[in-house]
């Protein structure tokens, strides 16, 4: 336990050190170009075909990768012992989170906003989110930056970082599996309805305790950071059940509230009551909370759920440690 312990601090602190390699060599991008390949294949014309295609490839993408890292663990921990498996599910897990990822991304975004730019703030905005951003305002920018930071917080952080605390580094890479294919196929145009339709059930799942979770971590971090936490505690229980998604409205409604802005997606929802505009520092201050988040997770879950499994012989059973 103490192993895998320090597996996650060590892939939290290689994420914040590092960040995300070039696509050509992430793992997580070797995985939706393997995707792009197969979704043209599951195209029918018939919604039920489609639907149970979209359904196998899912479940057998998620059960064999998940499979295939929990054997690798297993392998490197016979062969090499604690040392390797710790050194391999830090790997894992950096490779599966996205704090600096998310931090880059948003300050490539305001320091365009912070030179006028505001087609260059679009187009960046453009590559992490899923909305059409070239006819978007600066404030909706802003809006769009900061809701994009909190619901990562749940995609890159919380997600990874629960299923591993569960299941090691099996957990948290199928769970990357799992978000991979939604942020593919997981739509509700007429293309990817069928065959995306496990895909996002399944996302929609996997999320479910993650993105109250982390909710609820993000008020604390709001009070630690002298942001508005009573603010974000009305706002989550008033605006949560406003977007689409069952699991996004509560991060971002929790930002919103923080940050006395508000969060509005154009013809869908709009979330906190905009005491204040939105402006860079509040980016940055959205930042600051996701990451102080992270640190919350590890302490006030990771620690103490990984311990009460490790007593309950969890670790040994998973690992087939006699």
């Amino acid at each position: 336990m103490i192993t895998l312990l320090a597996a996650l601090a060590g892939g939290l602190v290689l994420d914040w050190a590092f960040g995300d390699p070039p696509n050509r060599y992430h793992p997580v991008a070797w995985l939706g170009r393997l995707m792009g390949y197969f979704v043209p294949m599951l195209k029918s014309g018939s919604a039920a075909a489609e639907k149970a295609k979209g359904t196998a490839l899912a479940l057998l993408l998620v059960g064999l990768f998940g499979l295939a890292v929990h054997f690798a663990a297993i392998a490197s921990f016979q062969l090499a012992g604690v040392f390797a498996l710790g050194a391999f599910s830090a790997i894992i897990l950096k490779i599966t989170i996205a704090v600096r990822g998310m931090e880059r991304h948003t300050r490539a975004i305001t320091d365009c906003l912070g030179r006028g730019d505001l087609p260059g703030a679009r187009q960046n905005l453009s590559m992490i989110v899923r909305r059409k951003t070239d006819d978007l305002d600066e404030q909706h920018v802003l809006s769009a930056t900061i809701e994009c930071v909190g619901e990562s917080t749940v995609d890159g952080i919380a997600g990874p970082v629960f299923y591993y605390s569960l299941f090691g580094p099996a957990g948290a890479f199928a769970y990357r599996v799992i978000n991979t294919l939604d942020s593919m196929v997981g739509y509700k145009d007429d293309y990817y309805r069928n065959i995306g339709w496990m895909s996002a059930r399944l996302d929609t799942l996997a999320n479910y305790v993650p993105a109250r979770i982390t909710a609820f971590l993000m008020i604390a971090s709001a009070k630690m950071l002298g942001a508005d936490w009573k603010n974000s505690l009305q706002v989550l229980q008033r605006d949560h059940a406003k977007t689409f998604s069952p699991n996004a409205g509560y991060p971002m409604a929790t930002m919103a509230g923080a940050l006395r802005v508000r969060l509005e997606k154009i013809g869908h929802y709009a979330l906190g009551d905009g005491r204040e505009l939105a402006n860079i520092e509040k980016c940055r201050q959205a930042v600051s909370i996701m990451k102080l988040t992270t640190v919350l997770l590890f302490l006030v879950f990771s620690a103490p759920v990984m311990s009460v499994l490790y007593l309950a012989g969890w670790w040994r059973l998973l690992f087939g440690v006699p």
